[in-house]
């Protein structure tokens, strides 16, 4: 999660395009994350030394670990620690975008230490995102406003971009929510009710919503039709059982799930205490309606 906060963080720092975040976002998974990479994460290095390390490494046929150690800038096992790391999203993101020349190393050091600090994270935040670092992400970043169920949307919401991750993908980013309005064709909703009285909503265009059913079907889908529509169905169900789940573990509040519906023509005007949260993937935007 921490990636997808952190690309959301590069657009609204106009570091990046959107057409670029996007390209990189597809490019992610073959992506070699290169040591100064890796250093720079690590506070062992800086991009300065990086880049002269990579200058250096032109004039002498060695390795880029052996010639940061020549130069005194790592020491071997920090290099073989380094090795081991297990590529982080966010470390492949800012790989990929310096490969396509769409950022400096530079550029990139700066942005992810200037994150981690607006959003008091630290390394291990970063490498390793818990529960309450990502509800404190999404607090940062949507900031909610203040009412009974706020606790609850920071809950929905922390958990929404987890199961994002682990049943649709990791290539999206978060936008900023907005009010909702007008009608909604073509749409997903699910009532939860009991202790909480909440409506939520899958809205995207055929195209997208396919590709989203597809990959959480695990096949390849190519028409939208029932079954594309009970993909879907089936997702947002799974999601809100979780979060049901949780809630009475935490609470002991209990909810209720009522069946899923598809909507041709849904009218959102009137809905209370609600927003939209688009989240635009590689291959499209899914739009997430939340009232509660």
């Amino acid at each position: 999660m921490f990636t997808q906060f952190f690309g959301n963080y590069l657009l609204h720092q106009q570091l990046v395009s959107p057409e670029h975040l996007s390209e990189v976002l597809q490019s992610m998974k073959s992506t070699r994350l290169k040591l100064g990479v890796l250093a720079i994460n690590a506070g062992l290095m800086t991009a300065a030394q990086v880049e002269k390390a990579h200058d250096e490494q032109q004039r002498v046929d060695k390795r880029i670990g052996d010639v940061m150690v020549d130069m005194g800038f790592l020491t071997k096992d920090q290099v073989e620690n380094l090795l081991r790391t297990q590529p982080a999203g966010h470390l492949l993101l800012g790989q990929a975008l310096v490969d396509n020349g769409y950022m400096t190393t530079t550029q990139f050091e700066q942005a992810l230490n200037s994150y981690k600090q607006e959003n008091s994270l630290s390394d291990a935040d970063s490498a390793n995102v818990s529960d309450d670092t990502a509800r404190k992400l999404v607090t940062h970043f949507y900031n909610f406003s203040a009412g009974s169920n706020t606790s609850y949307m920071t809950g929905y919401v922390s958990l929404l971009f987890k199961n994002l991750i682990r049943f649709i993908g990791d290539d999206f980013t978060p936008m900023d929510a907005r009010a909702v309005s007008g009608t909604l064709s073509d749409c997903i909703a699910q009532r939860i009710e009991g202790g909480l009285s909440a409506i939520t909503i899958i809205d995207a265009d055929a195209s997208t919503m396919i590709e989203f059913a597809s990959r959480f079907a695990k096949e390849q889908l190519t028409d939208a039709d029932e079954y594309t529509q009970a993909c879907v169905s089936e997702f947002i169900n799974l999601h809100n059982g979780l979060f049901a789940v949780n809630v009475s573990n935490d609470t002991g509040v209990e909810l209720k799930l009522e069946p899923q519906c598809y909507y041709d023509n849904l009218d959102i005007s009137e809905l209370s205490n609600a927003c939209v949260i688009p989240v635009c993937f590689s291959f499209g935007t899914v739009n997430f309606i939340i009232s509660m």
